[in-house]
Protein backbone atom coordinates (compact mmCIF):
# COMPACT_ATOMS: atom_id res chain seq x y z
CA UNK A 1 0.00 0.00 0.00
CA UNK A 2 1.42 3.36 -1.05
CA UNK A 3 1.62 6.02 1.68
CA UNK A 4 2.59 9.50 0.52
CA UNK A 5 4.39 11.79 2.96
CA UNK A 6 3.40 15.40 2.47
CA UNK A 7 4.39 18.67 4.07
CA UNK A 8 1.57 20.99 5.10
CA UNK A 9 2.49 23.31 2.24
CA UNK A 10 2.20 20.45 -0.24
CA UNK A 11 -1.14 19.40 1.25
CA UNK A 12 -2.48 22.97 1.09
CA UNK A 13 -1.43 23.35 -2.53
CA UNK A 14 -3.16 20.11 -3.41
CA UNK A 15 -6.34 21.35 -1.71
CA UNK A 16 -6.24 24.78 -3.37
CA UNK A 17 -5.52 23.36 -6.82
CA UNK A 18 -8.27 20.76 -6.52
CA UNK A 19 -10.74 23.57 -5.83
CA UNK A 20 -9.72 25.45 -9.01
CA UNK A 21 -8.29 28.38 -7.09
CA UNK A 22 -4.87 28.54 -8.73
CA UNK A 23 -3.63 31.47 -10.82
CA UNK A 24 -5.07 30.25 -14.11
CA UNK A 25 -8.81 30.76 -13.81
CA UNK A 26 -11.36 28.36 -15.20
CA UNK A 27 -13.35 29.63 -18.18
CA UNK A 28 -16.50 27.49 -18.29
CA UNK A 29 -19.19 27.18 -15.60
CA UNK A 30 -20.24 23.65 -16.52
CA UNK A 31 -16.63 22.45 -16.41
CA UNK A 32 -16.27 24.06 -12.97
CA UNK A 33 -19.37 22.34 -11.57
CA UNK A 34 -18.35 19.02 -13.11
CA UNK A 35 -14.98 19.22 -11.41
CA UNK A 36 -16.17 20.54 -8.05
CA UNK A 37 -19.19 18.13 -8.19
CA UNK A 38 -21.42 20.73 -6.51
CA UNK A 39 -22.13 24.36 -5.74
CA UNK A 40 -23.94 24.84 -2.44
CA UNK A 41 -27.07 26.99 -2.41
CA UNK A 42 -27.75 29.18 0.61
CA UNK A 43 -30.32 31.99 0.86
CA UNK A 44 -27.87 34.37 2.56
CA UNK A 45 -26.89 37.10 0.10
CA UNK A 46 -25.07 39.61 2.30
CA UNK A 47 -22.41 39.96 -0.41
CA UNK A 48 -23.96 37.89 -3.22
CA UNK A 49 -25.89 34.62 -3.32
CA UNK A 50 -23.33 32.09 -2.13
CA UNK A 51 -23.72 29.87 -5.20
CA UNK A 52 -22.83 32.85 -7.41
CA UNK A 53 -19.98 33.96 -5.18
CA UNK A 54 -18.42 30.49 -5.36
CA UNK A 55 -18.68 30.52 -9.16
CA UNK A 56 -17.21 34.05 -9.32
CA UNK A 57 -14.24 32.99 -7.18
CA UNK A 58 -13.34 30.46 -9.91
CA UNK A 59 -14.43 32.23 -13.09
CA UNK A 60 -13.97 35.89 -12.25
CA UNK A 61 -16.04 38.70 -13.74
CA UNK A 62 -16.83 36.75 -16.90
CA UNK A 63 -19.33 34.80 -14.79
CA UNK A 64 -22.96 35.93 -14.82
CA UNK A 65 -25.74 34.43 -12.67
CA UNK A 66 -27.89 33.91 -15.78
CA UNK A 67 -25.36 31.28 -16.89
CA UNK A 68 -26.32 29.23 -13.86
CA UNK A 69 -30.03 29.79 -14.45
CA UNK A 70 -29.67 28.74 -18.09
CA UNK A 71 -27.87 25.54 -17.11
CA UNK A 72 -30.57 24.66 -14.58
CA UNK A 73 -33.71 25.70 -16.47
CA UNK A 74 -32.97 25.67 -20.19
CA UNK A 75 -29.98 23.53 -21.14
CA UNK A 76 -30.58 21.11 -18.25
CA UNK A 77 -26.84 20.54 -18.00
CA UNK A 78 -27.20 21.17 -14.25
CA UNK A 79 -29.74 20.09 -11.66
CA UNK A 80 -30.64 21.22 -8.18
CA UNK A 81 -30.94 18.57 -5.52
CA UNK A 82 -31.08 19.03 -1.76
CA UNK A 83 -29.74 22.61 -1.88
CA UNK A 84 -26.85 21.65 -4.15
CA UNK A 85 -26.30 22.41 -7.83
CA UNK A 86 -24.76 19.38 -9.51
CA UNK A 87 -23.83 18.46 -13.09
CA UNK A 88 -26.60 16.52 -14.81
CA UNK A 89 -23.93 13.98 -15.80
CA UNK A 90 -23.88 12.90 -12.14
CA UNK A 91 -27.61 12.18 -11.94
CA UNK A 92 -26.85 8.54 -12.75
CA UNK A 93 -24.89 8.32 -9.47
CA UNK A 94 -27.99 9.24 -7.44
CA UNK A 95 -30.89 7.55 -9.21
CA UNK A 96 -30.49 4.15 -7.58
CA UNK A 97 -30.38 5.62 -4.09
CA UNK A 98 -33.44 7.77 -4.89
CA UNK A 99 -35.47 4.83 -6.13
CA UNK A 100 -34.55 2.65 -3.17
CA UNK A 101 -34.82 5.37 -0.56
CA UNK A 102 -37.08 4.50 2.34
CA UNK A 103 -36.17 7.46 4.57
CA UNK A 104 -36.38 7.57 8.32
CA UNK A 105 -39.15 5.96 10.33
CA UNK A 106 -40.96 9.26 10.86
CA UNK A 107 -40.86 10.13 7.14
CA UNK A 108 -42.10 6.67 6.12
CA UNK A 109 -44.97 6.79 8.59
CA UNK A 110 -45.97 10.29 7.51
CA UNK A 111 -45.91 9.40 3.81
CA UNK A 112 -47.95 6.27 4.45
CA UNK A 113 -50.57 8.32 6.31
CA UNK A 114 -50.65 10.85 3.46
CA UNK A 115 -50.79 8.64 0.37
CA UNK A 116 -53.79 10.60 -0.89
CA UNK A 117 -51.91 13.87 -0.38
CA UNK A 118 -48.97 12.47 -2.36
CA UNK A 119 -51.24 11.46 -5.26
CA UNK A 120 -52.94 14.88 -5.21
CA UNK A 121 -49.59 16.67 -5.49
CA UNK A 122 -48.31 14.44 -8.30
CA UNK A 123 -51.60 14.78 -10.20
CA UNK A 124 -51.58 18.57 -9.87
CA UNK A 125 -47.99 18.86 -11.10
CA UNK A 126 -48.82 16.48 -13.93
CA UNK A 127 -51.73 18.61 -15.11
CA UNK A 128 -50.43 22.12 -14.31
CA UNK A 129 -46.70 21.84 -14.85
CA UNK A 130 -44.08 23.47 -12.66
CA UNK A 131 -45.49 25.20 -9.55
CA UNK A 132 -44.29 27.04 -6.51
CA UNK A 133 -45.06 25.23 -3.27
CA UNK A 134 -47.52 27.99 -2.29
CA UNK A 135 -49.59 27.16 -5.39
CA UNK A 136 -50.04 23.52 -4.34
CA UNK A 137 -53.06 22.88 -2.06
CA UNK A 138 -52.43 21.21 1.26
CA UNK A 139 -54.67 18.11 1.31
CA UNK A 140 -52.68 16.31 4.00
CA UNK A 141 -54.58 13.95 6.26
CA UNK A 142 -51.90 14.17 8.96
CA UNK A 143 -49.77 17.29 9.46
CA UNK A 144 -46.01 17.01 9.60
CA UNK A 145 -45.06 16.87 13.30
CA UNK A 146 -42.44 19.43 14.20
CA UNK A 147 -41.69 21.99 16.84
CA UNK A 148 -39.31 23.84 14.52
CA UNK A 149 -39.41 25.66 11.22
CA UNK A 150 -41.10 22.76 9.33
CA UNK A 151 -44.23 22.94 11.48
CA UNK A 152 -47.38 23.34 9.31
CA UNK A 153 -45.30 23.36 6.12
CA UNK A 154 -46.83 20.17 4.83
CA UNK A 155 -46.58 20.91 1.11
CA UNK A 156 -42.92 21.86 1.25
CA UNK A 157 -42.13 18.85 3.43
CA UNK A 158 -43.88 16.49 1.04
CA UNK A 159 -42.20 17.98 -2.03
CA UNK A 160 -38.79 17.65 -0.43
CA UNK A 161 -39.41 14.02 0.51
CA UNK A 162 -40.64 13.27 -3.01
CA UNK A 163 -37.52 14.96 -4.40
CA UNK A 164 -35.32 12.65 -2.34
CA UNK A 165 -37.30 9.69 -3.73
CA UNK A 166 -36.88 10.90 -7.32
CA UNK A 167 -40.59 11.52 -7.92
CA UNK A 168 -40.43 15.32 -8.23
CA UNK A 169 -37.58 17.68 -9.03
CA UNK A 170 -36.68 21.34 -8.80
CA UNK A 171 -37.40 22.72 -12.28
CA UNK A 172 -36.08 26.22 -11.62
CA UNK A 173 -36.53 29.18 -9.32
CA UNK A 174 -38.54 32.33 -9.15
CA UNK A 175 -36.39 34.56 -7.02
CA UNK A 176 -35.48 32.39 -4.05
CA UNK A 177 -38.55 30.18 -4.38
CA UNK A 178 -38.23 26.73 -5.95
CA UNK A 179 -40.39 25.63 -8.85
CA UNK A 180 -41.43 21.99 -8.56
CA UNK A 181 -42.31 19.59 -11.37
CA UNK A 182 -42.49 15.88 -12.05
CA UNK A 183 -38.98 14.44 -12.16
CA UNK A 184 -39.66 12.86 -15.55
CA UNK A 185 -40.01 16.35 -17.05
CA UNK A 186 -36.76 17.64 -15.55
CA UNK A 187 -34.37 14.68 -15.70
CA UNK A 188 -33.26 13.08 -18.99
CA UNK A 189 -35.56 10.26 -20.04
CA UNK A 190 -32.61 8.03 -20.91
CA UNK A 191 -30.80 8.43 -17.58
CA UNK A 192 -29.77 5.03 -16.21
CA UNK A 193 -28.77 4.74 -12.58
CA UNK A 194 -25.52 3.16 -11.51
CA UNK A 195 -26.12 0.45 -8.85
CA UNK A 196 -25.93 1.90 -5.33
CA UNK A 197 -22.58 0.50 -4.06
CA UNK A 198 -20.79 1.37 -7.29
CA UNK A 199 -22.41 4.81 -7.38
CA UNK A 200 -21.28 5.55 -3.84
CA UNK A 201 -17.73 4.47 -4.71
CA UNK A 202 -17.69 6.73 -7.76
CA UNK A 203 -19.12 9.64 -5.75
CA UNK A 204 -16.33 9.19 -3.17
CA UNK A 205 -13.72 9.23 -5.92
CA UNK A 206 -15.19 12.38 -7.43
CA UNK A 207 -15.42 13.98 -3.99
CA UNK A 208 -11.73 13.31 -3.36
CA UNK A 209 -10.79 14.66 -6.78
CA UNK A 210 -12.65 17.90 -6.00
CA UNK A 211 -11.01 18.27 -2.58
CA UNK A 212 -7.56 16.91 -3.41
CA UNK A 213 -6.91 15.65 0.10
CA UNK A 214 -9.41 14.52 2.74
CA UNK A 215 -9.78 12.42 5.87
CA UNK A 216 -11.19 8.96 4.97
CA UNK A 217 -14.13 9.33 7.36
CA UNK A 218 -14.50 13.10 7.44
CA UNK A 219 -17.79 14.45 8.70
CA UNK A 220 -20.20 15.91 6.20
CA UNK A 221 -23.86 16.82 6.09
CA UNK A 222 -27.04 14.96 5.10
CA UNK A 223 -26.86 16.70 1.72
CA UNK A 224 -23.20 15.91 1.08
CA UNK A 225 -21.19 13.29 2.99
CA UNK A 226 -17.58 14.09 3.75
CA UNK A 227 -16.01 10.67 3.77
CA UNK A 228 -13.99 9.37 0.82
CA UNK A 229 -13.33 5.87 2.13
CA UNK A 230 -10.58 4.08 0.22
CA UNK A 231 -10.58 6.45 -2.75
CA UNK A 232 -7.16 7.62 -3.91
CA UNK A 233 -3.95 6.84 -2.02
CA UNK A 234 -3.13 6.97 1.68
CA UNK A 235 -1.13 9.96 2.89
CA UNK A 236 0.27 11.45 6.05
CA UNK A 237 0.83 15.16 6.54
CA UNK A 238 3.86 16.39 8.47
CA UNK A 239 2.88 17.64 11.91
CA UNK A 240 -0.73 16.42 11.64
CA UNK A 241 -1.96 13.30 13.42
CA UNK A 242 -3.76 10.54 11.55
CA UNK A 243 -4.00 9.51 7.93
CA UNK A 244 -5.50 11.13 4.87
CA UNK A 245 -6.55 10.11 1.37
CA UNK A 246 -5.00 12.04 -1.49
CA UNK A 247 -5.87 12.18 -5.17
CA UNK A 248 -2.79 10.71 -6.89
CA UNK A 249 -3.40 12.88 -9.96
CA UNK A 250 -2.85 15.95 -7.78
CA UNK A 251 0.61 14.92 -6.60
CA UNK A 252 3.73 16.66 -7.91
CA UNK A 253 1.76 19.18 -9.94
CA UNK A 254 3.27 22.65 -10.40
CA UNK A 255 1.47 25.31 -8.39
CA UNK A 256 0.96 29.02 -8.98
CA UNK A 257 -1.39 30.68 -6.54
CA UNK A 258 -3.49 33.82 -6.59
CA UNK A 259 -5.61 35.91 -4.26
CA UNK A 260 -9.31 35.06 -3.87
CA UNK A 261 -12.24 36.06 -1.68
CA UNK A 262 -14.24 33.02 -0.69
CA UNK A 263 -17.80 32.38 0.41
CA UNK A 264 -18.06 30.99 3.96
CA UNK A 265 -19.76 28.00 2.25
CA UNK A 266 -16.85 27.43 -0.13
CA UNK A 267 -15.67 23.82 -0.15
CA UNK A 268 -12.10 24.89 0.56
CA UNK A 269 -13.18 26.12 4.00
CA UNK A 270 -16.37 24.19 4.81
CA UNK A 271 -14.61 21.45 6.85
CA UNK A 272 -13.39 23.37 9.90
CA UNK A 273 -11.21 20.48 11.15
CA UNK A 274 -9.44 20.19 7.80
CA UNK A 275 -9.12 23.98 7.76
CA UNK A 276 -7.38 23.92 11.13
CA UNK A 277 -5.12 20.96 10.37
CA UNK A 278 -3.89 22.04 6.94
CA UNK A 279 -4.18 25.83 6.97
CA UNK A 280 -4.02 26.73 10.67
CA UNK A 281 -6.97 29.01 9.95
CA UNK A 282 -9.58 29.91 12.56
CA UNK A 283 -13.00 30.71 11.18
CA UNK A 284 -16.58 30.82 12.44
CA UNK A 285 -19.58 31.98 10.41
CA UNK A 286 -20.88 34.68 12.72
CA UNK A 287 -24.22 35.61 11.17
CA UNK A 288 -25.90 33.53 13.86
CA UNK A 289 -24.16 35.45 16.66
CA UNK A 290 -25.41 38.69 18.26
CA UNK A 291 -23.69 41.66 16.64
CA UNK A 292 -21.78 42.56 19.79
CA UNK A 293 -20.22 39.08 19.93
CA UNK A 294 -18.91 39.03 16.37
CA UNK A 295 -15.17 39.09 15.89
CA UNK A 296 -14.93 39.21 12.09
CA UNK A 297 -18.38 40.20 10.84
CA UNK A 298 -21.81 38.93 9.80
CA UNK A 299 -20.66 37.16 6.61
CA UNK A 300 -16.88 37.62 6.61
CA UNK A 301 -15.18 36.31 3.46
CA UNK A 302 -12.07 34.17 4.00
CA UNK A 303 -9.08 35.54 2.08
CA UNK A 304 -6.93 33.09 0.14
CA UNK A 305 -3.45 34.23 -0.92
CA UNK A 306 -1.32 31.63 -2.67
CA UNK A 307 -1.57 28.47 -0.59
CA UNK A 308 -2.54 30.25 2.64
CA UNK A 309 -5.69 31.63 4.20
CA UNK A 310 -4.53 34.96 5.54
CA UNK A 311 -7.54 36.93 6.75
CA UNK A 312 -11.20 37.89 6.40
CA UNK A 313 -13.08 40.68 4.62
CA UNK A 314 -16.20 41.98 6.36
CA UNK A 315 -18.28 43.42 3.54
CA UNK A 316 -21.94 43.84 2.68
CA UNK A 317 -23.98 44.67 -0.42
CA UNK A 318 -26.42 47.56 -0.06
CA UNK A 319 -28.66 47.34 -3.12
CA UNK A 320 -30.78 50.32 -2.09
CA UNK A 321 -27.84 52.71 -2.21
CA UNK A 322 -26.06 50.78 -4.95
CA UNK A 323 -22.97 50.37 -2.80
CA UNK A 324 -20.57 47.64 -1.77
CA UNK A 325 -19.50 48.50 1.76
CA UNK A 326 -16.28 47.15 3.27
CA UNK A 327 -16.68 47.40 7.03
CA UNK A 328 -13.30 45.94 7.93
CA UNK A 329 -10.45 43.78 6.70
CA UNK A 330 -8.89 41.44 9.25
CA UNK A 331 -5.28 40.35 8.78
CA UNK A 332 -4.50 37.06 10.52
CA UNK A 333 -0.82 37.96 10.17
CA UNK A 334 0.71 41.25 9.08
CA UNK A 335 0.41 41.46 5.30
CA UNK A 336 3.21 42.48 3.00
CA UNK A 337 2.32 45.44 0.73
CA UNK A 338 1.90 43.07 -2.22
CA UNK A 339 -0.73 41.07 -0.34
CA UNK A 340 -2.58 44.22 0.69
CA UNK A 341 -2.65 45.42 -2.90
CA UNK A 342 -3.82 42.01 -4.20
CA UNK A 343 -6.68 41.97 -1.69
CA UNK A 344 -7.60 45.54 -2.60
CA UNK A 345 -7.82 44.59 -6.30
CA UNK A 346 -9.96 41.57 -5.49
CA UNK A 347 -12.37 43.72 -3.47
CA UNK A 348 -12.57 46.20 -6.34
CA UNK A 349 -13.27 43.40 -8.82
CA UNK A 350 -15.99 41.96 -6.60
CA UNK A 351 -17.71 45.33 -6.30
CA UNK A 352 -17.46 45.87 -10.07
CA UNK A 353 -18.86 42.41 -10.76
CA UNK A 354 -21.80 43.23 -8.51
CA UNK A 355 -22.15 46.55 -10.40
CA UNK A 356 -21.91 48.50 -7.16
CA UNK A 357 -19.97 51.54 -6.04
CA UNK A 358 -17.23 50.56 -3.61
CA UNK A 359 -17.32 52.21 -0.18
CA UNK A 360 -14.05 51.20 1.46
CA UNK A 361 -14.02 51.29 5.22
CA UNK A 362 -10.48 49.98 5.16
CA UNK A 363 -7.57 52.40 4.94
CA UNK A 364 -5.30 49.52 3.83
Amino acid sequence: MVTHRLSRKEARRIAVGAQLLEAERATDLLAVVRHLTLLQIDPTAAVAPSVDLIAWSRLGSQYRPEQLRRGLEEDRTLWEFNAMVRPMDDLRLYLDDMRNRSGGERSRAWLAANEGFRRDVLDRLGSCGALLSRDVPDTSAVPWPSSGWTNDRNVTQLLELLMLRGEVAVAGRRGRQRLWDLAERVYPADAVGVPGPEARRLRAERRLRSLGIQRPNAAGSPAEPGEVGEAGHQAVVEGVAGTWRVDPAALDRPFTGRTALLSPFDRLVHDRGRLRDLFGFAYVLEMYKPKEKRRWGYFALPVLHGDGLVGKVDAVTDRRSGTFVVNAVHEDVAWAPAVTEAVRREIQELAAWRQLRLVPGWPG
